[in-house]
């Protein structure tokens, strides 16, 4: 058993009121609760998918992955300890913050908190609403999104992601930064999203280099990419990627990393080859910040 789909990311951040205000007029997202030291917000049927806590760091603090059943949970925390990581079945307290039925986590070999649960709470009766009317997001079976992890070693990652949770390699990419540096990135795909999580070890920067929703509509992606470009805050423009096809744009957060707003990605279909590229889009993209 291994785990079937991406479900929730938690950011620590030092500006909880910024948040806030980006996930709403800039996102899109709804705002699921909030408080002065952090905010939880929806894109789908979910209670929430995305949290911010107040804190220094400005980077990842968690990532939420759901299995099926508690039977699957169980064995994933079997497999995860087969493999020689310490899981820790977590309390009731946790339990009902996070609004699951029930939850482990452990720690990946670059010290990311991963937390692996079941029974995640529907809100049906709530419909998500975006507060700027974007048309909704691409989740269900596929999940939240993606996110992209910058780890001191690749290869203790990728042991960890593959063998300990079972996710599988779509492809690579060898991406030229400069004359001097190519960085290999690995994507990896646990259901028909063709990545939910990418594995890079770059020179400093964060740990989360950036995460990514995908919309229903190349419309709501348009619509975004004037807002961001008014404020200044592109890091790449509008491109698409050579191996998940995507429609995207990269824009800043206000913790510093960036976030992906994209449409059309191909999904990862049964007898999935593994292969590599030389270059991480086929136009687009050009890089003008974050570095």
């Amino acid at each position: 058993m291994s785990i079937q789909r991406l479900s929730y990311l938690g950011f620590e951040v030092s500006d909880v009121a910024a948040w806030r205000a980006f996930a709403a007029t800039r996102l899109g997202v709804m705002e699921a609760s909030a408080g002065e030291n952090m905010a939880r917000f929806r894109i789908d049927s979910r209670a929430w998918r995305l949290t911010v806590e107040k804190g220094p760091a400005d980077d990842l603090s968690f990532s939420g992955y759901e299995v099926d059943s508690e039977d699957a949970l169980a064995a994933v925390k079997k497999r995860l300890e087969a493999h020689g990581v310490a899981v820790t079945v977590e309390g009731p307290d946790l339990v009902a913050d996070r609004g699951v039925l029930g939850l482990v986590s452990c720690r990946d070999p670059a010290g990311n908190r991963v937390e692996i649960f079941y029974g995640a709470t529907e809100m049906f009766e709530v419909p998500f609403a975006s507060p700027i009317g974007v048309s909704g997001f691409l989740t269900g079976d596929q999940g939240l999104g993606h996110y992209v992890l910058n780890v001191p070693d690749t290869a203790a990652a990728l042991d960890f992601y593959i063998r300990g949770l079972g996710f599988h390699l779509s492809d690579v990419i060898d991406w030229k930064l400069n004359d001097e540096v190519t960085v290999r990135l690995s994507f990896l795909h646990c259901n028909g999203r063709h990545h939910t999580l990418a594995l890079l070890s770059a020179p400093g920067g964060k740990t989360v280099h950036h995460f990514m929703l995908e919309l229903n509509q190349l419309d709501d992606v348009g619509l975004a990419l004037d807002k961001f470009e008014g404020d200044g805050a592109i890091v790449a423009t509008l491109g698409r990627h050579t191996n998940d096809h995507m429609v995207s744009f990269y824009g800043a957060t206000p913790s510093g990393f960036a976030v992906e707003y994209g449409w059309g990605a191909r999904a990862v279909p049964p007898g999935w080859s593994v292969v590599r590229y030389d270059s991480i889009s086929i136009w687009g993209h050009r890089f003008v910040g974050l570095g």
